[in-house]
């Protein structure tokens, strides 16, 4: 491996791309469709597991009786425990990934998520659940690797569509997810951990696909020092920047309000449908309706390379927080599963244009980095998202996802006033 060179180098300079050290980098000769193709499954199986957790956490803690308004403040907290650990690790990753090696640390994830799944496969009481999912914070940090190897594998034309394809997989395996979760439940009478083991034989499965199916992607520019000090620079270089600041910030809009108001939605479910069947009905509102609302992602792409990644995400923006301000008032599984298929379209929307943005605004030399840290904004969302959420649900069911809508609504006015250029090409 690249060690760290000599003391009287700067720690957090950079040197050309280099592979273990000798030589200079050499792009794969694998197609790089054969790589977007292996990134996204392993996208959608992560997605696919985590979403059971958010789907179906609120049954499984009826199960392990904590009922009524405990209920609620539990699942709000509990999503907040999967990111407080893994935030700070997340750019230690990234630095990793660029010095060493993007594929093991994605490779690494995949274990861990593996492992994670099986755990709360395991789980019998509220604090082992809560010990599981705190487990989750270790898996991250393998999305930004994956969209930097992305952005130095794919030509510039096909950009957009690409990263598009990739923001909709996690998605569209949130999507499978409860499906595949209430087929197991109510189709075959399986209890929910055996919907768990299953997400866990996935990550297995897409630990071995990365390791033996895909070929390593150096970044253009090595990073050369301490894996601490080049951890510290890329979160100053990218929270020192003006422009990247303001695309994190409308990034962390969008996500705080998903995160605010996701863990409700299968409460939403069950004031609707009851507990009959309670499974399907949360996979077909938070499943089917979300794998159709993730499949506008790859057409949201398409339209922004061709009239610029702004305006569509404003309109993304706008149009999700008046449907988050709708779903608690639909009266219908059917009616729900349709402000849900609205929602999750301008989510995946929304990402794929920030994903277009940094993708093309952001300079060379800063690049990889910056995308390694893409989901930073996710990781502040997440632990303050659910909690504010659990604080104001004692207000009503609607509370959280009136808010989450303001906030929307809000961050659409700002990336219109603020103006973020509408991406063009980074040197």
């Amino acid at each position: 491996m690249s060690r760290d060179p000599s003391s009287s180098q700067p720690a957090a300079a950079t040197a050309p791309a280099t592979v273990d050290g000798f030589g200079p980098a050499v792009r794969p000769t694998q197609d790089w469709r054969v790589l977007l193709a292996i990134f996204c499954i392993t996208s959608a199986v992560e997605g696919l597991g985590v979403n059971q957790i958010f789907a179906f956490a609120p049954t499984y803690l009826i199960q392990m009786g904590v009922a009524g308004a405990d209920r609620l403040r539990f699942v709000g907290i509990f999503s907040a425990l999967i990111f407080i650990v893994g935030a700070p690790l997340v750019p230690l990753w990234g630095v990793w990934a660029d010095k060493y090696s993007r594929k093991v640390v994605i490779v690494r994830s995949a274990l861990v998520e593996a492992l994670v799944f099986a755990c709360v496969a395991l789980s019998r009481e509220p604090w082992q659940l809560a010990g599981s999912m705190l487990l989750v914070g270790f898996q991250l940090g393998n999305t930004g690797v994956m969209l930097a190897a992305i952005r130095d594998s794919v030509p510039r034309h096909r950009l957009g569509t690409a990263i598009a394809l990739f923001g909709a997989s996690g998605p569209i395996g949130m999507a499978i997810g409860p499906v595949l979760g209430g087929r197991i439940v109510d189709g075959l009478h399986q209890g929910l951990p055996v919907m768990f083991w299953v997400s866990s034989a996935l990550s297995i499965g897409t630990a071995l696909l990365v390791m033996f199916g895909s070929k390593e992607v150096r970044p253009s520019v090595v990073p050369q020092g301490r894996l601490v000090t080049l951890a510290f620079g890329a979160v100053r270089g990218v929270l020192t920047d003006p422009a990247i600041r303001r695309i994190f910030l409308i990034f962390g809009v969008a996500f705080l309000g998903t995160q605010m108001s996701r863990p409700y939605l299968p409460v939403l479910v069950e004031a609707v449908n009851g507990r009959v069947d309670l499974a399907s009905a949360i996979g077909f509102v938070t499943g089917v309706a979300a794998l159709v609302g993730a499949l506008v992602s790859p057409i949201g792409g398409w339209i922004g390379d061709r009239i610029g990644f702004r305006p569509v995400l404003v309109g993304g923006l706008l149009i999700g927080g008046l449907s988050a301000a709708a779903l608690p008032l639909l009266p219908s599984v059917g009616t729900l599963a349709l402000g849900v298929l609205v929602f999750g379209a301008c989510y995946s929307v929304e990402a794929a244009m920030v994903f277009g943005l940094l993708a093309t605004e952001v300079p060379a030399e800063r690049r990889s980095a910056t995308l390694n840290l893409v989901y930073l904004p996710l990781y502040g969302a997440g632990i303050i998202g659910p909690i504010l959420g659990a604080l104001i649900v004692g207000f009503g069911i609607w509370a959280p996802f009136a808010a989450a809508a303001a906030i929307f609504i809000l961050g659409a006015m700002g990336v219109a006033v603020l103006g973020v250029r509408a991406g063009r090409p980074a040197p």
